[in-house]
């Protein structure tokens, strides 16, 4: 009898083997679209296209190098940079969720302000995102965030049907004495440079998505796009 049970215990235990390591398998196979900076903030990504982008608007306040960030919150200092920085929109820490920081130019010019295997993309790159979504005219629209719990009302045209995602986290000027249209505008950097450096904005009463260049003192949201 004893032999009998020890002989019906084997092919459970075996089972049981097999299942486990199954797990563990599947476990190690699961995708994961969290990103995490240097600050251990952390990011998920959508797939627009043949593009990947990061969902929340950059907030680091290190380079993915592990070097720092400065961080200006003096206005006549931040009008006169030529170097890297950042704040957080009217010198607000709470302002770091959900908007992320406003970083000049400067920093977005290093290479290293995206996670590594991330990059700020350039107007081309802008470009094929909005092509992919039936031209700027109607792109701002699928690519700002719905309701007016960030967007002054009445954030026209706001479907979101990308998952993008887009706040309206405001900017901070070239004389670095003001912010202004938190709530109104998203202002974000292209990796562009020409005659000034590349941006692109949305804004809460219509569907446009805008192109344009200016001076690298401006303080703008960064949203990374995958390598």
């Amino acid at each position: 009898m004893k032999t009998r049970n020890r002989i019906w215990l084997y092919p459970l235990l075996i089972t049981g083997l097999v299942l486990i390591l199954t797990d563990s398998c599947k476990k190690d196979e699961e995708p994961s679209d969290k990103i995490t900076d240097k600050d251990g903030n952390v990011y998920t990504s959508v797939t627009i296209g043949t593009q990947t982008w990061m969902v929340e608007n950059l907030k680091t306040t290190k380079y993915n190098d592990g070097s720092s960030i400065p961080n200006v919150t003096d206005g006549e200092a931040w009008g006169s940079l030529t170097t890297p920085g950042y704040c957080w929109y009217d010198n607000d820490i709470t302002n770091k969720t959900p908007y992320g920081a406003l970083y000049n130019w400067y920093a977005v010019n290093t290479g290293k302000l995206c996670p590594t295997g991330w990059h700020v993309p350039s107007d081309a790159e802008w470009t094929t995102l909005t092509t992919f979504l039936g031209g700027e005219g109607v792109a701002g629209g699928k690519l700002k965030e719905t309701g007016t719990t960030h967007w002054n009302s009445p954030n026209t045209g706001a479907t979101n049907e990308t998952g993008f995602t887009a706040l309206p986290g405001g900017d901070r000027i070239y004389n670095g004495s003001l912010f202004h249209d938190i709530g109104e505008l998203g202002y974000w950097w292209s990796a562009t440079q020409y005659m000034g450096a590349g941006y692109i904005y949305m804004y809460y009463e219509d569907t446009e998505f805008y192109s344009y260049s200016i001076t690298q003192e401006y303080g703008f949201s960064v949203r990374c796009l995958k390598d």
